[in-house]
């Protein structure tokens, strides 16, 4: 089962490619896992420093399609039944607070509920 470990807020009307830099600098890993929304040129190229494998199916769209670890890749259900579970909790699958605080404040909550389980 997956935990949470840190999240960003972003605005609704931005790409979550564009907070992974931020959470990514700040902790350790051995392999990045991700959908294809993930499938970014600096991503890929940033992993090599770090000595991380980069598990991310290539876009449709790619001239040059990249291969990736299927075997490794089945790992990213867990992320997706996580998501499922924190979209249990009503206030944060439909967004009702008003304020970032009270919304981060929430996903904190719900992470240590499901933690808890």
């Amino acid at each position: 089962m997956g935990t949470l470990i840190r999240f960003t807020l972003l605005p609704g009307q931005r790409h979550d490619l564009l907070g992974v830099e931020t959470v990514l600098k700040a902790i350790e890993f051995a392999a990045f896992l991700g959908d294809k929304a993930f499938d970014a040129h600096w991503l890929r190229d940033e992993r090599p420093d770090r000595k991380a494998s980069v598990v991310i199916p290539s876009k449709s769209n790619r001239t040059l399609q990249i291969p990736h670890d299927k075997e490794v890749y089945k790992g990213w259900h867990l992320i997706e039944n996580y998501l499922a579970k924190i979209k249990e909790f009503r206030g944060i699958a439909t967004r009702y607070e008003k304020t970032d605080v009270s919304y981060s404040a929430n996903w904190t909550l719900a992470a240590g509920i499901i933690a808890a389980r």
